[in-house]
């Protein structure tokens, strides 16, 4: 009897390991071999499927896009939608937890790259778009102008930034109060 394969499993799996390795090791180490070994798979096993370190991490930077945006899909836009379904948009933007900060690493890592290497460019691209169509959903359930959103994306990126590179003991709550006070001083259309 032929095995079965759960292939959205073993490929989540392989991003997520992939996304260690891009992580801890840098993107320089990001080998087929090295990304076998950290999901526990043979190199000739995970080579049919991705036989090249650029479609290891093509497939990394989808599961990234799609795990952002189905996130950020689980807010709805309904007539009471507003203030409390915007800020809950742009929580899910920021590494308030395990899963999201290891995703903002590998963004960073990945845009940090890209300026380097144009090979990278693509998938740094896609996160930032990501990013920014969360942010430009936030703005529009506020009845905020269209013309917030870069701002709005700028103060997004910089929290999260922050929030991966402070002290591990430093909490999170801070982000939280900026983000509130953010959303007050946000101009609304009607407030015009």
């Amino acid at each position: 009897m032929p095995k079965i394969v759960d292939v959205a499993g073993r490929d989540r799996m392989v991003s997520e390991a992939a996304w260690r390795v891009l992580v801890r090791d840098g993107l320089t180490e990001l080998s087929v071999r090295k990304v076998a070994s950290e999901a526990g798979l043979s190199p000739s096993s995970l080579r049919y499927t991705f036989p090249t370190q650029a479609s290891v991490r093509d497939r990394a930077v989808a599961l990234l896009v799609a795990r952002l945006t189905a996130r950020v899909a689980r807010h709805g836009e309904t007539a009471e939608a507003g203030l409390d379904e915007a800020r809950a948009i742009l929580l899910e933007l920021l590494p308030l937890d395990d899963e999201r900060r290891i995703e903002m690493e590998v963004s960073l890592a990945l845009g940090a790259l890209a300026a380097t290497d144009q090979a990278l460019w693509g998938a740094h691209r896609r996160t930032h778009l990501a990013v920014r169509a969360g942010c430009a959903r936030a703005v529009r359930l506020l009845g905020a102008d269209h013309g917030e959103v870069d701002g709005t994306h700028a103060f997004i990126d910089g929290l999260a930034l922050h929030l991966v590179r402070q002290p591990p003991d430093a909490g999170d709550a801070w982000a939280q109060v900026a983000l509130d006070a953010y959303l007050r001083r946000l101009p609304r259309q009607h407030d015009r």
